[in-house]
């Protein structure tokens, strides 16, 4: 049986929390990652007291800060992406509701406006 395309969201909110979960885990770990890293490369740079090995070393930190300000930003650039598309409007409703359970994976999704991409 196929899903409606109204109701898509609203049968598979508990996928969709469980992708909520996973971004919200990556939201954490991502910058204390990139942190301990930043760190442990900036020290062997000083250590080292060579300009070139300061030089990588700053590069690999810059590189790791633009991957992490990306897994903050893919939830928006998915929403963007799918506004873009024409028939997406009449979606609008259950789309919050996807869009709640991936900002919001611990709540209850609904399509009550929780500071999701789009407002009602």
């Amino acid at each position: 049986m196929l899903l409606n395309e109204i109701e898509f969201c609203s049968k598979t909110a508990k996928a969709w929390q469980i992708v909520g979960n996973i971004v919200l885990i990556l939201k954490i770990v991502v910058p204390l990652i990139i942190i301990i890293l930043g760190f442990v490369d900036i020290t062997k740079a000083v250590i080292a007291s060579d300009s070139k090995v300061t030089k990588e070393s700053i590069m690999r930190l810059f590189k790791r800060l633009l991957a992490g300000l990306l897994i903050f930003f893919i939830p928006t650039i998915v929403s963007y992406l799918f506004s873009l598309v024409a028939e997406f409007g009449n979606l609008n409703g259950d789309f919050l509701k996807c869009v709640n359970c991936i900002t919001s994976p611990n709540k209850d999704c609904d399509t009550s406006y929780s500071g999701g991409i789009f407002p009602e």
